[in-house]
């Protein structure tokens, strides 16, 4: 299947390294007004997964400085949209009614109303609609998420996620384009709980942001039926502090735990037992964007990764921010 990505940044610099080893994914075009990164050369990205930027060959695939162009390419069937946030949803919306199925970066958008008109508008147009909520298809998450259900009862959860604020896109550290540093980072864990847990009552939050000096922390408490989840973390200044994620869930049947500083995923059962589980082999990005494809060229919608799922998610991660701004006050996650 053609597809097009859509901004050459972090993201799109990793979604493209994964494209090359999808063998169902055919590059057909890339955009982005920076035209040394249009001849491929994306040496000076940096972020804090996925390695540093390199030289890309694009090979046969179209090179266009315009979002326009790409959506009027007929032979491109699918986009990769790795784009600010603030653009996530009006370039979903044109390229929904361009007749191309979308991948679109997390967060979803940056409000509600937007999520509910991308979703609306994948209806309406009979494509597929996926967001790329990449810990779906993580190898200790995968795995986690299978082993949960025959634990019986939860009882706790702990989702946590620090790095560095990130020095490499200044429109991160700006609200009105990203959401916010909380918000764009710990949207990964809001849907993660959400995936194992369902949504959350409320959400009580406290923390502290200041965005200009890289700090953007957060301690939220999702509530749920006869137990909590406990997201926390954020931006701890800028550049030095490492990258870092990590839960813990406790069921009646037992305790999952990981994290990526050298704690891989174990089970730790009720009879005192612990043992390693068994991963999948595959790349989280890969996985995730031939699922992507695959679910497009059947016309079917994500069941893995559903679109409504990560409206939810963004809806719980939005109160989360709103009730460290209300200095912890409850704040539904319903409305």
């Amino acid at each position: 299947m053609n597809i097009a990505v859509l901004g050459l940044g972090f993201m799109g610099s990793t979604h493209l390294k994964a494209i090359r080893n999808v063998s169902s994914a055919h590059l057909g075009a890339v955009v982005s007004s920076d035209r040394k990164k249009l001849e491929g050369d994306l040496s000076g990205i940096q972020g804090n997964l996925g390695g540093p930027g390199e030289k890309l060959d694009f090979g046969a695939a179209a090179r266009y400085t315009t979002i326009e162009e790409a959506l009027a390419d007929p032979a491109i069937e699918a986009v990769d949209i790795c784009l600010p946030t603030n653009l996530h949803a009006p370039v979903t919306l044109a390229a929904l009614r361009a007749g191309k199925h979308v991948l679109v970066e997390k967060p979803m958008a940056l409000t509600v109303a937007e999520a509910e008109a991308m979703l609306a508008e994948a209806e309406k147009q009979k494509r597929v609609l996926m967001v790329a909520q990449v810990l779906r298809f993580f190898p200790d998450y995968v795995a986690a998420g299978h082993a949960a259900p025959a634990l019986g009862t939860p009882r706790s959860a702990l989702f946590r996620r620090r790095c560095a604020a990130p020095f490499w896109s200044d429109w991160l550290s700006d609200r009105s384009r990203s959401g916010g540093g909380v918000f764009d980072l710990l949207i990964h864990d809001v849907d993660f709980c959400l995936y194992l847990f369902g949504a959350p009552k409320a959400v009580r939050a406290t923390g502290y942001e200041n965005l200009a000096a890289g700090v953007d922390v957060i301690h939220a408490e999702f509530e749920y039926e006869g137990f909590s989840a406990i997201v926390s973390g954020g931006w701890h200044h800028p550049k030095a502090y490492p990258f870092s994620m990590e839960f813990t869930l406790v069921y009646d049947g037992g305790a999952l735990e990981y994290g990526s500083e050298g704690r891989p995923l174990a089970l730790y059962d009720a009879k005192g037992e612990s043992r390693h589980l068994e991963l999948p082999i595959r790349d989280g990005f890969e996985a995730e964007i031939e699922y992507f494809l695959d679910c497009a060229r059947a016309g079917r919608q994500p069941e893995i990764c559903p679109p409504a799922g990560s409206a939810a998610a963004m809806r719980a991660a939005l109160a989360m921010v709103e009730s460290r701004a209300k200095n912890g006050e409850r704040v539904s996650c319903s409305r």
